[in-house]
């Protein structure tokens, strides 16, 4: 049998496409996240079944104009998040014209925009804490204040592990000599990390100001 005959006759080779295992146990991570997450919304509707008039007395404390407008802020960094994804997914690290031509922003501009973002966010539910314990409203003054705390506090530090997460991707994109898989890679974890803090986020948001 001829050599072309051969290669004729020959199976084709099969290419497998494995999951990424960094984004797969990502996912995973996620998932104990969110089961640690249904349990502070299982206790704040369970003590707020059991004590109603507690909540009836203490939301009025509650801004919701300025908690939309913080909310306002986390969601838009989620889309600037993504755009900075897929600035990383064409392996563009860096803006390719000036500052203000947004259209050429590269992965680093925008994850550094979803920082400031970010930390906005965190600096508003600081100023907020601020304004309710002036009211009197405090983790040991009642079930709601205990709840209120627990919940936007533990997601609190949710979003600051999501900025310090952010440092990791700008620190990594710098010192890169070739911005590559590795590094898209991990921009692109840091924003199944940050996508699922701001869904909770709009999640406590209905729940705590919403549905009084």
């Amino acid at each position: 049998m001829s050599t072309s005959t051969a290669a004729i006759s020959a199976p084709p080779h099969l290419s497998v496409n494995r999951p990424n295992p960094v984004s797969v146990g990502t996912i995973v991570w996620l998932a104990s996240e969110l089961m640690f997450f249904a349990g502070l919304f299982a206790m704040y509707f369970t003590l707020r079944s059991t004590v109603p008039e507690v909540w009836a007395a203490e939301t009025p404390a509650l801004n919701l104009t300025f908690a939309s407008v913080n909310t306002l802020v986390l969601v838009l960094s989620s889309i600037t998040c993504q755009m900075g994804v897929w600035a990383a997914e064409r392996f563009q690290p860096h803006r390719t014209g000036r500052l203000l031509e947004i259209n050429r922003w590269g992965m680093t501009e925008w994850m550094t925009l979803t920082f400031i973002m970010g930390s906005v966010f965190i600096g508003g539910q600081v100023f907020e804490y601020a304004e309710l314990v002036e009211h009197g409203l405090t983790i040991s003054s009642s079930p709601y204040g205990s709840v209120f705390y627990l919940t936007t506090g533990f997601h609190g530090l949710h979003v600051v592990g999501g900025l310090i997460a952010f440092l990791f991707v700008l620190g990594r994109a710098f010192a890169a000599r070739r911005f590559g898989h590795h590094e898209a890679t991990t921009a692109i974890v840091t924003s199944y990390y940050w996508h699922f803090v701001d869904v909770v986020w709009i999640a406590l948001f209905f729940a705590i100001y919403i549905i009084r």
